[in-house]
């Protein structure tokens, strides 16, 4: 009986001691893996910078990224044709519309739809069309 009680008084004493240290330890594992993961990442960005000091990687991500070509190259874009559309431009007169799926660059797409909106009449003070934009 004293032993029951000497054992019953051990483990309420022990336990709670017991269970927070297996609990840090669950915590203290994660975070190594956290860190390692972090360190991981870290070692990969890293490495993605040092690429940028090579400038033949830089030319690549040019070319790549931004359509570039060096002088007298010859730039080529082949276009899948499931994805532009076959549709011919409206030639009844009315408002040019810009084509979303043109495989123009960005700055083509833009100066395209400034001579739209150049070319799209403008109601005038009376309510009679404003004349196109000469250029």
């Amino acid at each position: 009986m004293v032993f029951s009680c000497v054992l019953l008084l051990a483990f309420v004493l022990v336990y709670p001691t017991l269970h927070s240290y297996l609990q840090q330890r669950v915590e203290v594992d994660q975070l190594r893996s956290q860190v390692e993961s972090a360190r991981q990442r870290n070692d990969d960005l890293e490495a993605d910078l040092r690429r940028w000091d090579d400038p033949a990687y830089v030319a690549a991500q040019a070319r790549e990224r931004l359509s570039f070509v060096l002088p007298g190259e010859k730039a080529f874009r082949v276009v899948d044709p499931e994805t532009v559309p076959d549709t011919p431009p409206a030639t009844d007169g009315s408002a040019p519309v810009l084509d979303a799926g043109s495989t123009l660059p960005w700055y083509a797409n833009v100066w395209e739809s400034v001579e739209v909106a150049g070319q799209t009449p403008v109601a005038g003070d009376n309510g009679t069309p404003a004349p196109p934009a000469g250029g």
